[in-house]
């Protein structure tokens, strides 16, 4: 029986900050409270330090094929750059490989289950739909799968029409499925996309331009009014766009079942930086919008509008033909430059998991946009409990996995690609100055980061079974 203090922290969680030691044994919280008695416990002095609980990033994306390539993080690569952001948790998409939402579950589960140094847990996809993918998404439970993802976008690829989204929804109320949807207007895409390439429109600023906002809005209100119909919930992925804010808190006024998600890049950059001779590093689906967009998103994560911060986190190498040095090896893997001549074909995605803590905490903590409390709940508490984690995931609590972070909230870095853990070669928030950073990291009570040194392994990180019929929130 391992047994360790974190001793004098400041303790901080959804709904509290106090003074507290936390005894834990082996991997999990035993006991809070002052002056614990030490006995044969390791002690680890967390004075004037704070304390909380691991990060839970609902919407991430590795080792994904996307355009003759595929993303620069795996679950190995991804994790560990998680980890170091104080992230103990994540939660991947599988894609529908065939009929076979089995086969397509295993075939992801070989992937990670080998380089997971986290903790994680899946989403499934569902792009093809029919009566026997119909009659199969119920043994997804048994896969310890609970979420399913729908898209309005992505036409003859990953798009449901209206009637099968209609469908899932059912099946997904009938069985405590959560459903969550990718919202643009892939009809309206198709035809823009088309007419920018005829012009000769090729640039990064078209990948915006082809996306237009009112997709979104409107795709976002059609879901929450499928939802409705359906008797459902359901969760909008990444929201970008004051619009999709608007409706989120419309539709949650009239007590329809809808929660809402947004990313971090969202909250500070515009399509202007698809302009730039660099655009490409920008490029995502759905883009980035305006100024009052990332003000109006703000304004649902201080508010109470939206439930949860993710990050999508989908990486790519800027210039895949150079190579960087990750863990002492040359990586090359190709990237946004296949794009260079049609924006068209630049991968969809940005690096991200490791900034999303540390970020926000300068950012919207320090710079008084939302409390401590809220930034726990919206990074960590709010997805373990949307996604069927809490309180094993998400909380301070005796009972609870022993993920934690000891976050030193006065030294001072200057952030980049350098700093960050990614294995690609650019970060978008490079020389950004921050005020605060993780100083250690355990997983289920392992220590995992210290400071610079990295001390997880891959395949430490164990899938989560999750609960159906989570709570709306």
């Amino acid at each position: 029986m391992k047994k360790t203090i974190i001793k004098s922290g400041t303790l901080i969680t959804a709904s509290d900050t106090f003074s507290a030691d936390i005894l834990i044994i082996d991997e999990k919280i035993a006991m809070i409270g002052k002056d614990l008695p030490e006995g044969d416990a390791e002690i680890i002095n967390a004075q004037g330090k704070l304390v909380m609980p691991g990060g839970v990033d609902p919407h991430t994306h590795f080792d994904l094929p996307m355009f003759d390539t595929v993303t620069a993080d795996d679950h190995y690569t991804g994790h560990k750059a998680a980890a170091f952001g104080g992230t103990t948790t994540a939660l991947d998409f599988v894609p529908q490989e065939s009929n076979s939402l089995r086969y397509s579950t295993d075939l992801w589960r070989q992937k990670a289950n080998v380089k997971a140094t986290i903790d994680f847990g899946f989403h499934m996809n569902i792009s093809h739909y029919d009566d026997e993918v119909a009659d199969e998404i119920p043994s997804l439970l048994e896969m310890g799968i609970t979420s399913l993802k729908v898209f309005t976008a992505y036409n003859d690829r990953l798009r449901l029409q209206d009637g099968d989204i209609f469908k899932v929804l059912r099946i997904a109320r009938a069985n405590g499925f959560l459903t969550l949807l990718h919202a643009e207007n892939g009809d309206v895409i198709e035809v823009l996309v088309n007419e920018a390439l005829a012009a000769g429109n090729t640039t990064p600023i078209y990948h915006a331009l082809t996306r237009p906002a009112w997709g979104a809005v409107d795709a976002t209100l059609r879901a929450a009014t499928l939802a409705a119909q359906a008797e459902a919930p359901i969760y909008i992925v990444h929201m970008n766009t004051a619009g999709e804010v608007d409706q989120l808190k419309y539709m949650r006024e009239q007590g329809v079942p809808v929660m809402g998600e947004t990313c971090t890049p969202y909250l500070f950059f515009t399509e202007d930086h698809l302009r730039r001779p660099d655009g490409a590093k920008w490029v995502c689906s759905p883009p980035m919008r305006t100024e009052r967009d990332n003000r109006r998103l703000w304004e649902g994560l201080s508010g109470g509008i939206i439930q949860s911060l993710g990050t999508d986190h989908c990486s790519f190498f800027f210039n895949g033909s150079q190579p960087i040095e990750y863990e002492g090896k040359l990586v090359a893997i190709p990237g946004k430059e296949l794009g260079a001549d049609d924006f068209s074909k630049i991968p969809n995605g940005l690096p991200g998991v490791g900034d999303r803590l540390p970020i926000m905490w300068t950012y919207g903590v320090r710079a008084g946009r939302i409390t401590p409390n809220q930034f726990v709940a919206l990074t960590s508490t709010n997805p373990a409990k949307i996604f069927g984690l809490y309180p094993r995931k998400g909380t301070l609590t005796p009972g609870s996995d022993a993920d934690i972070v000891i976050w030193d909230p006065d030294v001072k870095i200057k952030y980049g690609v350098s700093k960050a853990k990614h294995r690609t070669d650019y970060n978008l928030y490079e020389n950004w100055e921050l005020v605060g950073f993780p100083e250690k990291v355990f997983l289920r009570g392992h220590l995992i980061v210290d400071g610079e040194k990295w001390m997880g392994n891959a395949g430490m990180g164990k899938f989560l079974h999750r609960n159906p019929n989570a709570p709306l929130i």
